[in-house]
């Protein structure tokens, strides 16, 4: 009968390991790693890497089909050191998963060199309740709805465009909001803006917005503000955030908003409307061209009306 050496010396002899630094830079290029956390659940809850999904190693050949549907996937094991995931990784090698990968001293490794650690709370009975209708949807389900209380979006401009887009992330359950502008709520608004009421005029924004968003959602965490995107401050904000969503009214912030995404490598989210038109594009790093790939310069000032 073979040792636990034995067994860990063969498994290494087929199965390659890449450490923390490599798994993270493939992972923010955003390659179709299959992450796989094989520890108990209970390690699991107590701090995992994002975007893994739990198998426990005695469940992972009769699940793993669920979850990888190619052989050829790529699939990135880990556990708490590296032994239990390098053991595993060996048997779906064995059946046939030919692109299989150990993540060297386990999630121990990772969280020592400093990269980010997720750990869930459980959900009170309130948010069970509140959010049920997406437990039901295969694509959030309650992982999902647990990474949407996690996730920063910051949204620049709180009017036509960022009203109703601040009211659904809210809504969602984003854990964070970012709410920027810099006006003052005017009547003229009120047939559209939707985040402000007729008793908020003349105040900040994103003062009346921020307390329409509490009030929806008690969960949503809602940063004002007050200010104006510039070249000054633009990289400074951005940095705390994972999704940028422009809804600003004029060129000069969105080619500032587009290439400050780019260089940050952040997802940009980007709307424009006139009258009963209106696009929305999404431009994320790394995946297709920017804002000005697809306009190199602005139009001609006066030539397209806000």
């Amino acid at each position: 009968m073979k040792t636990l050496k034995e067994m860990l010396a063969e498994a290494r002899q087929v199965v390659p390991e890449q450490g923390p630094a490599e798994l993270k830079q493939r992972l923010d290029a955003g390659e179709p790693v299959a992450l796989i956390d094989v520890r108990d659940p209970d390690e699991y809850r107590d701090g995992f890497i994002e975007p893994a999904i739990n198998i426990s190693r005695g469940f992972l050949e009769f699940r793993v089909g669920g979850a990888v549907t190619d052989p050829a996937t790529p699939i990135v094991l880990y556990c708490q050191t590296g032994l239990r995931s390098m053991l595993a990784a060996r048997a779906l090698k064995d059946l046939g998963y030919t692109n299989v990968v150990n993540l060297q001293g386990g999630f121990q490794k990772w969280a020592q060199s400093g990269l980010p650690v997720v750990k869930d709370r459980p959900l009170t009975t309130e948010q069970i309740q509140r959010y049920s209708r997406h437990f039901l949807l295969n694509h959030v389900g309650e992982k999902g709805q647990r990474k949407l209380l996690r996730s920063k979006v910051l949204l620049i401009g709180a009017g036509g465009l960022g009203s109703p887009t601040a009211v659904y992330l809210a809504a969602a359950g984003v854990g964070t909001i970012g709410l920027m502008d810099g006006d003052i709520v005017d009547v003229s608004n009120l047939q559209r803006q939707i985040l402000h009421t007729t008793g908020n005029v003349g105040r900040p924004k994103v003062e009346s917005g921020a307390e329409m968003l509490r009030a929806l959602n008690p969960d949503t965490n809602v940063i004002p503000l007050p200010m104006r995107i510039d070249v000054d401050n633009v990289m400074d904000i951005i940095k705390d955030y994972d999704l940028i969503v422009d809804g600003s009214d004029n060129f000069d912030t969105r080619y500032l908003v587009n290439d400050a995404c780019y260089l940050a490598g952040k997802t940009n989210v980007h709307g424009s409307i006139f009258q009963f038109e209106g696009m929305a594009t999404v431009f994320a790093p790394d995946q297709g061209p920017c804002y000005r790939c697809l306009y190199p310069t602005p139009p001609p000032p006066g030539l397209v009306p806000s």
